[in-house]
């Protein structure tokens, strides 16, 4: 089954990267600090199907990798960079938007020989020599999908457990209007080479720990409405993550949570990364395109779902955020 998507350029962008990938045999793949779900199951999904062609594949981690995403096909083989690994004959990016955001792996982009970037950020900077970048894509994870397919590398179980993670986490469960039909006629395809997507979905959504259930339970005591309940704010700091025994990492989907609130246009969770270093997460439902807003503090992301941050105290990143939010809702 053949799932046409991307406009005549990316598609010639993907054929020069096919050459490219033919041609060469140390190939490095990283993302984005703060990883999720697509971004580590892009990674995944492509690393696996290019040692199926014999690749030397390298996937190098960004950051700390959540729990949550451990029990993916190829997730223990993702390391720390280091010079033994040998030359970097092609880098691949996947779904990250510029080059910051790959945090201490931005250094790698100058070493490498060929750079190719696959996204679908609409904010993406097209750092790449290639750049793969589609923002009609619901996910990267379609991208990657289409890549493996024009390659002509059979998908198989543990690819396809990461595409649909990849594109199930970055769809809000396919609920997302970025959704298209060739989005569930991708997901179809997994289904029908025996994608386990019941035990993925519980991995993914049915599985929260006691230290993660304090943590929610004590940042709804922080909710905020403005402008009639249509936005809704929500911290989490430092010393909560303590009080509960949490991670960062835990603070994953309450945003979702509160979105779903039926006054609310636009969700806000404030994340006290550091006393002076908030990272702020953004969602919207119908109106409000986030991204915007997110633009305005040096972010970035979709229409629906974006993120920046703020140094300052997270009082005074609240007064901010909310500021700029009431500015576009108004």
């Amino acid at each position: 089954m053949e799932i046409t998507m991307m406009n005549k350029s990316t598609n010639h962008q993907m054929d020069e990267a096919i050459k490219l990938i033919l041609q060469y045999n140390n190939i490095f793949i990283a993302s984005h600090i703060n990883p999720d779900g697509d971004n580590i199951g892009s990674m995944l999904a492509i690393s696996l199907a290019l040692r199926k062609i014999n690749k030397n594949v390298s996937v190098l981690k960004s950051d700390v990798l959540p729990e949550d995403f451990m029990f993916l096909p190829g997730s223990h083989d993702i390391q720390e960079y280091k010079e033994e690994l040998g030359p970097i004959d092609i880098f691949i990016v996947v779904d990250c938007s510029d080059e910051d955001r790959l945090g201490n792996n931005k250094a790698l982009l100058s070493n490498a020989k060929k750079v190719i970037n696959i996204d679908h950020h609409i904010s993406n900077t097209m750092f790449g020599d290639l750049n793969i970048v589609d923002p009609k894509s619901a996910a990267t994870g379609e991208l990657i999908y289409k890549l493996i397919k024009k390659m002509g590398i059979s998908l198989d179980i543990d690819i396809g457990s990461n595409l649909y993670t990849a594109i199930s986490t970055d769809t809000g469960k396919f609920s997302y209007e970025s959704v298209t039909s060739r989005t569930h006629r991708i997901i179809a395809e997994l289904i029908d080479i025996g994608v386990d997507f019941n035990t993925i979905n519980l991995n993914l959504y049915e599985n929260m720990s006691i230290e993660k259930t304090k943590l929610f339970i004590q940042s709804l005591s922080t909710l905020k409405f403005y402008e009639g309940n249509s936005i809704v704010t929500l911290k989490i700091t430092k010393e909560m993550l303590k009080h509960a025994g949490a991670k960062m990492e835990d603070a994953e989907g309450i945003i979702s949570f509160i979105r779903k609130i039926e006054s609310v246009e636009v969700a806000c969770v404030l994340k006290e990364i550091e006393m002076n270093n908030i990272k702020i997460s953004l969602r919207s439902k119908r109106d409000v395109d986030v991204a915007l807003i997110a633009q305005s503090f040096d972010g970035g992301g979709h229409i629906r779902a974006a993120g920046c941050s703020i140094n300052s105290n997270i009082e005074e990143a609240e007064k901010e955020i909310v500021g700029k939010i009431r500015e576009v809702v108004r």
